[in-house]
């Protein structure tokens, strides 16, 4: 009767609210447990009064002096650029032509595509991150890589084909006609195919025709329930790009709007460099921003504005772009993100970095009761975080007073190796090595 039943005991941290918003954001138990049936979430509270509730012989995993957590969920990252993580360059255009393109290449040998994904998951799991949202290449073939790797391991993943019939080299060229059947294709065979789900991706108006985007349109239309992601507004240069080719938009996400392309499950890369309209418009259609602040730090594309977004309704999350961002890990991430809301004249409390890397997302992505929190019936994607992983770590931990001040060193001096555990619909898939 208990086989599939598992607890897991530890403190237990997760989000009802956003913290920005609301006094009552996040459930906390110092000493708590989490009940796991058929890899979805039972119960979750303290260990005293759900201890009582386990049939008897249940075997607790004993995670004391320990944190746990929905897993983290990267909504913007791109699988084909691991390789090339930390290239030099002078800005994004060139860092393009020079380093992703050519890395790019080679994702039409289904082998190499299969070898990159099965690294990039297992990277993504070791710092915790249990869905991202995933960027592939042109090729059919490395979608088809990346999600076969991501239900092996029972992920809860989105993915899609990058569509991209311009202002590329030849060798990574669609075209509108091309990309719309093979992304149709790809929907049909693995949108909602177990846990994973599927992104109509045009890479961004820049490299793409109208024709293209409008076929793109199309497809979010007669597909509702897919997701939509690419990228906007990320540095000056392609802004001016955009306006060049697109003269007759309002701004470089009107050029998306007018496709139909702005609509809940449509997740916008970077969203710098946006006015006041353009965030509104975002609001009002459910859009959500990723937030990647490694990478527009790295590129130099500018400091994302949290209040003006905050004061339009944006929904919000974090994402690492790797390879332009430096890291897989969200802690890190969150590092980064402190420093440019400072930058920014703003001041990012601990709890609203862990939230915009779980419920947050799982609010922007629309799969709040999915995923992001441990409400009853939730998929149970949950990491094992150690605050003493490092002697730096456990000295400064030992010395937190509040909450706030535990959350706060893990985002500043946490990394991969603060990830003790990590687990996918109940199932462990990651465990740190402790050789």
């Amino acid at each position: 009767m208990t086989s599939n039943l598992q607890a897991y005991r530890g403190s237990l941290l997760h989000f009802v609210a956003d913290p920005a918003f609301n006094d009552q954001s996040h459930n906390w138990h110092e000493d708590g447990l989490l009940i796991v049936e058929d890899g979805k979430v039972q119960a979750a509270g303290d260990y005293a009064a759900l201890h009582a509730t386990l049939p008897a012989g249940t075997v607790v995993h004993d995670y004391s002096g320990k944190l746990l957590m929905p897993g983290f969920i990267d909504t913007h990252i791109h699988y084909p650029q691991t390789d090339m993580i930390a290239s030099p360059s002078e800005g994004l255009l060139p860092w393009l032509e020079s380093y992703t393109f050519p890395s790019e290449r080679q994702f039409g040998d289904s082998q190499h595509a299969a070898n990159v994904a099965d690294f990039f998951l297992d990277e993504l799991l070791r710092c915790g991150t249990t869905t991202a949202m995933v960027y592939c290449t042109v090729h059919p073939e490395s979608v088809d890589a990346f999600f076969a790797a991501s239900e092996q391991r029972g992920l809860r993943m989105v993915a899609g084909k990058v569509m991209m019939d311009r202002n590329c080299p030849d060798f990574l060229r669609d075209t509108a006609e091309s990309s719309a059947r093979d992304t149709e294709a790809l929907i049909q065979r693995w949108h909602k195919r177990g846990r994973s789900l599927y992104a109509i991706t045009p890479r961004f108006a820049p490299t793409s025709t109208e024709r293209q985007l409008q076929l793109a349109g199309e497809l979010a239309a007669a597909y509702p329930d897919t997701y939509i992601q690419t990228h906007v507004s990320e540095n000056e240069a392609e802004c001016a790009w955009v306006r060049e080719l697109f003269p007759n938009s309002r701004s470089y996400i009107d050029v998306y709007d007018s496709y139909g392309m702005m609509r809940p499950r449509a997740m916008y890369g970077h969203c710098i460099w946006l006015n006041e309209h353009d965030r509104r418009r975002m609001a009002e259609t459910q859009s959500a921003a990723a937030i990647c602040p490694t990478s527009n730090l790295f590129l130099g594309s500018g400091l994302f504005d949290f209040e003006r977004a905050d004061d339009a309704g944006v929904l919000l999350s974090l994402a690492t772009d790797v390879g332009a961002g430096t890291s897989f890990s969200m802690l890190q991430t969150m590092n980064e993100a402190y420093k440019v809301a400072r930058l920014k004249g703003s001041y990012l409390p601990a709890l609203r970095m862990f939230y915009l890397a779980t419920l947050g997302a799982a609010r922007s992505m629309q799969l709040e009761g999915t995923i992001g929190n441990f409400a009853s019936g939730a998929e149970a994607d949950f990491i094992v975080i150690d605050p003493q992983a490092t002697p730096l770590l456990q000295r400064r931990t030992s010395r937190s007073n509040s909450l706030e001040e535990l959350l706060f060193a893990l985002a500043l001096l946490g990394d991969d190796r603060a990830i003790a555990a990590t687990y996918a619909a109940g199932r462990q898939v990651h465990a740190r090595d402790m050789t």
